[in-house]
């Protein structure tokens, strides 16, 4: 494998030894080109738009390439308009399982072409995209909402497709969506006039990373990002094969996949870990509150891990031309209050505590005076048991800056209230935030 400056590996094509015929990279091109050309008859390219405020923020030539302005909010009807297109005149009923973006850009396709779906989604798909998948649609789609994770809803999918012999419309593990994916890479490098320098990736399945990867070869840098609780992609490169993971968090739900597909990880097994990024879920919140406050730009969970990961590639982007995918924009606004809670514990500024409060007269009258002029109390829940000389309280407190907390956590000590933090603790949290 080459390497460039700062460490950063450059991934060098690699033939789909899947295929019947062996690809060469003028073969792929050729086809993500191909497809490319031939969605301009169904919608609009995307922009390529220069970022001012991250530019200035990391000392570089930062740009986005929206895929959240796509007509379904989000890369995936690249695919599946493509593997739809191949097969068109041979199939009548498609099937898809996804998590909500797949199965948009399925029901797009299946009202653009006049044929009959049926979709399939976990329960937990946010309300949101199981809403708009079914406008997308209209009379063209079913929906079935099966099982609390994506793979539960991808056993169904397949067992119906046994049954009912329709045609699988995979969300990432297909080559022909593969290549659907890669026009994203096609219209980049038009828009920008060049490759760029560096690329940032999100990675749910695969779908969009091998393909991007595979259209620009060795010509650029990559870094693939995917949020902690999905770390698909850094475990199979570990094993160094597809892997299940034991437990997917699906907050980042356009990208929280338990196993990478065998076809994308034939394009993307030779990336080195330096090249994958993990990020945790809460600070992909503060990106996405930090789009929406600074640039007006709405961005779902996965579709703010390209910009988010600019955090930690420092001197690497730093003077260079840098475009951040973000692949998705479907957010459910009902959620927002989840994202600044987590963006704001992420971030320090908002702890939880379990105090205990001796139970005499102005107790706390003396507790509220160890509050800062900029500590705000969000949550309190106090219980007195006459029986007891304490009592517990469970309090919510936000202030301006992390740093405030080491004073406020001073002064309990010097005074003797006894406490826990609790708001790293996973399993209390869940119980009482």
């Amino acid at each position: 494998m080459q390497k460039y400056m700062f460490g950063i590996d450059v991934i060098p094509l690699h033939r789909d030894t899947t295929c019947a015929t062996p690809w060469t990279m003028t073969d792929f091109r050729t086809l993500a080109q191909m497809a490319e050309a031939e969605m301009r008859s169904v919608f609009d390219e995307t922009p390529l738009q220069r970022n001012e405020h991250l530019s200035a923020k990391y000392d570089a030539d930062i740009w986005l390439k929206r895929e959240d302005l796509s007509p379904v909010r989000s890369y995936k009807l690249r695919g599946a308009f493509n593997a739809m297109r191949k097969v068109i005149d041979t199939h009548s009923k498609f099937v898809c399982a996804s998590a909500g973006n797949h199965a948009q850009g399925v029901a797009f396709m299946c009202r653009h072409f006049n044929v009959s779906g049926v979709i399939f989604m976990p329960v937990t798909t946010p309300q949101q995209k199981i809403q708009k998948t079914q406008i997308f649609g209209g009379d063209n789609v079913e929906i079935r909402l099966i099982g609390d994770y994506f793979d539960d809803c991808l056993r169904a999918a397949q067992a119906f497709c046994a049954a009912e012999g329709a045609h699988f419309l995979s969300p990432f593990d297909d080559e022909d969506v593969i290549q659907g994916q890669a026009s994203v890479a096609v219209e980049i490098e038009r828009q920008l006039g060049r490759v760029p320098d560096h690329v940032i990736l999100p990675v749910g399945g695969g779908g969009l990373s091998a393909g991007t990867i595979s259209y620009f070869d060795t010509t650029c840098h990559f870094s693939l990002v995917e949020p902690m609780g999905g770390a698909c992609l850094w475990a199979a490169l570990i094993a160094g094969k597809p892997v299940k993971l034991d437990k997917v968090d699906t907050f980042a739900d356009g990208a929280a996949v338990g196993q990478i597909g065998t076809k994308t990880f034939e394009r993307l097994k030779n990336v080195g870990l330096a090249s994958v990024l993990r990020i945790p879920e809460d600070r992909i919140c503060t990106t996405m509150l930090e789009m929406l406050n600074v640039e007006g730009i709405v961005l779902e969970p996965a579709g703010a891990l390209s910009v988010d990961a600019l955090k930690d590639l420092g001197q690497a982007i730093r003077g260079r031309t840098v475009v951040c995918v973000t692949s998705g924009g479907n957010f459910d606004f009902e959620r927002l209050p989840e994202v600044k809670e987590r963006a704001q514990r992420f971030s320090g500024v908002k702890k939880y505590l379990i105090l205990r409060m001796p139970q005499r007269p102005g107790a706390l009258k003396e507790f509220l005076n160890f509050l800062g002029p900029e500590d705000d109390i969000t949550r309190f829940e106090y219980l007195k048991k006459s029986a007891r000389n304490f009592g517990s309280i469970l309090i919510g407190i936000e202030t301006k800056s992390p740093e405030q907390f080491d004073t406020f956590f001073q002064r309990l000590e010097t005074a003797g209230f006894a406490y826990t933090d609790i708001t790293n603790d996973e399993l209390l949290s869940s119980f009482v935030i």
